[in-house]
């Protein structure tokens, strides 16, 4: 017994499935121990991928994802993604190695204030310091990192509390034994390492596993719901959205299904929340968002934060009554303060709301002007995508992707502007079928949401739509596909540009630096890991490569295509800030 078979138990209590790592030899113990115990251990090429997959993992299941990483840059490398889950709400455990307790401060190889560099990212940020501890510090990081408003948390494991102690014992023995001569400051440094190593396994024979907890999650109050269910009542244009917070509760989902339609409000799907009615539902709207919030006597908000998505609160009218529901405190009142502002679980919130008004059929003339809308846009779009561009229209390769999408598939997105693109016409089919950055904003997040939501759903076809500038942060990762067997279907949108912010910057400055990408032949790169490449830059070919590619994945391998994309003026001007 040791250290790190201490944490596996810990892990295999709290049903982890996935431990996601990159190894190094501060954290070696932690990743036998939890072989040992019957985790898979999936090891990346980037500790930042590691991150993002168990941000899958968590998005996809409701449960804390779980990494380890070794330390010093092992760590430094995550934070970009711990920053990105801290802003999605997303539950992490993150392990972290770290230089033996003795010789902090030192100089020793990897030792930085790990601490200090993670504590403005996560919920909760401790170092262990006794062996005897180490259950109990992360038992206490899997319910802090679901209680209220989730997020990720980071435990500091020391390597010399992870090793058996005879281990640690001969480690410090060969650094301090004296010599035959030696003189009393050696005496005492023996004496202090003797004591030292006592000190961080005293105790440690038989500690006890704690049992995992319930997480504490806040409960709308019977007035709120009261008060908004005659909001709802009076309304005679309302409107609802769904963000990714109301799925926190990923195992409530199909209940929050039947909450939404019960309701029968027209509502608009943002974030996780896209595919929670599956497609072309008659209740779910999908463009001319704006507009609808513009003209609503009643909007409510479920999970949803008044940022830059929704312009900081002014897309809504000030003559509507606002409702929100937040499990946070700060985003419920970010930029502008709801008429009915509850402080608990958006989806708990849509149940209980659900339960308290008479299913009935109305609003319909509201429903049928903003479908009308939806079908100008979706007109538009076609005309756009007819039109004739370079290689492949980007809207026509997305209306082909769409159609061939399964019941069981889920969507990765990872990109500006083409993956922007593909989000107004690719539906998700089901719910906690999409996943995207969140709220960060963050490129980079496609391989490991790819390898964390395979693992989740090994039945399921995960579409992994790259645009050619992200696909840069994480192509190695079609290593890590091939080698844990996960036919991932990626497709890059390839412009050789940052044409998101190409399209703005060569407008209003009239210069391009920085912008332009080479029209790289990434399916050869994707060939190079041992995965499945092929190249598209035909729009007669579009059709039988995606075939070719589901056909290949289908037999096992992980497949990217490469496709050779023209420019259109679809989105001009949708750079956010």
């Amino acid at each position: 017994m040791n250290g790190g078979d201490l944490i596996a138990r810990v892990l295999e209590a709290h049903e982890v499935r996935f431990l996601f790592t990159l190894c190094g030899g501060h954290i070696s113990p932690i990743l036998v121990g939890a072989k040992e115990r019957g985790l898979r251990v999936v090891d990346t090429r980037d500790e930042v991928t590691a991150v993002f997959a168990a941000d899958a993992v968590a998005r996809l299941t409701g449960t804390p994802g779980a990494v380890a990483v070794t330390a010093g840059p092992g760590l430094t490398n995550t934070v970009t993604a711990v920053k990105n889950a801290q802003m999605a709400h997303s539950p992490l455990v993150i392990l972290g190695g770290a230089t033996a307790t003795v010789l902090e401060g030192r100089g020793a190889l990897q030792d930085i204030d790990q601490r200090a560099l993670m504590q403005p990212h996560v919920k909760w940020a401790t170092s262990v310091r006794r062996v005897k501890d180490l259950p109990g510090a992360v038992t206490e990081a899997f319910a802090i990192a679901a209680d209220g408003v989730p997020g990720p948390v980071f435990v500091e494991c020391p390597v010399d509390l992870l090793y058996d102690e005879e281990t640690v014992r001969e480690w410090y023995s060969a650094k301090g034994k004296p010599g035959e001569n030696a003189g009393l400051g050696a005496r005492l440094l023996s004496w202090y390492l003797r004591w030292h190593t006592f000190r961080l396994f005293a105790g440690s024979d038989g500690v006890e596993i704690p049992s995992p907890r319930e997480p504490s999650i806040d409960l709308p109050s019977t007035r709120a719901v009261k008060k908004a269910a005659r909001k709802v009542a009076e309304a005679r244009r309302p409107v609802l959205l769904v963000g990714s917070q109301a799925l926190l509760e990923a195992r409530e989902v199909d209940e929050l299904v039947h909450a939404v339609e019960h309701l029968n409000l027209p509502v608009y799907l943002s974030g996780s929340a896209r595919g929670l009615l599956g497609a072309d539902h008659p209740l779910q709207m999908r463009h001319r968002r704006g507009r609808a919030l513009k003209e609503a006597d009643l909007v409510l908000l479920a999970g949803v934060v008044m940022d830059f998505r929704l312009d900081y609160g002014r897309q809504i009218s000030r003559k509507a009554c606002l409702v929100s529901a937040n499990r946070s405190d700060e985003d419920l009142y970010k930029n502008r303060r709801p008429d009915l502002a509850v402080l608990a679980d958006p989806g708990r919130f849509l149940r209980l709301l659900a339960q308290a008004i008479p299913g009935r059929d109305r609003w319909e003339d509201w429903r049928k002007i903003l479908r009308g809308r939806d079908r100008e846009r979706e007109d538009s779009m076609e005309e756009t995508a007819g039109e004739e561009t370079d290689h492949v229209n980007p809207l026509r390769l997305c209306q082909q992707i769409e159609s061939r999408l399964p019941e069981d598939s889920i969507l990765v997105v990872d990109g500006g502007d083409f993956v922007a693109t593909a989000s107004y016409i690719v539906q998700p089919r089901r719910p906690l079928s999409w996943l995207d950055p969140g709220p960060f904003g963050t490129l980079g997040v496609g391989a490991g949401f790819a390898l964390g939501a395979k693992l989740v759903r090994p039945e399921a076809e995960v579409w992994l739509l790259y645009g050619d500038g992200s696909a840069g942060y994480s192509l190695a990762e079609l290593d890590t596909f091939r080698r844990h067997g996960l036919p991932v279907i990626a497709v890059i949108g390839n412009d050789a540009s940052w044409q998101q912010i190409a399209r703005d910057q060569g407008e209003i400055l009239g210069d391009l630096v920085g912008t332009e990408l080479a029209p790289t032949d990434y399916h050869r790169v994707a060939e190079g890991y041992g995965g499945r490449g092929f190249l598209v830059d035909r729009p007669e070919a579009v059709a039988s490569t995606l075939q070719a590619a589901r056909e290949a994945a289908g037999d096992g391998d992980p497949v990217l295509v490469n496709a050779r994309i023209g420019t259109t003026d679809f989105r001009k001007g949708s750079i956010s800030i």
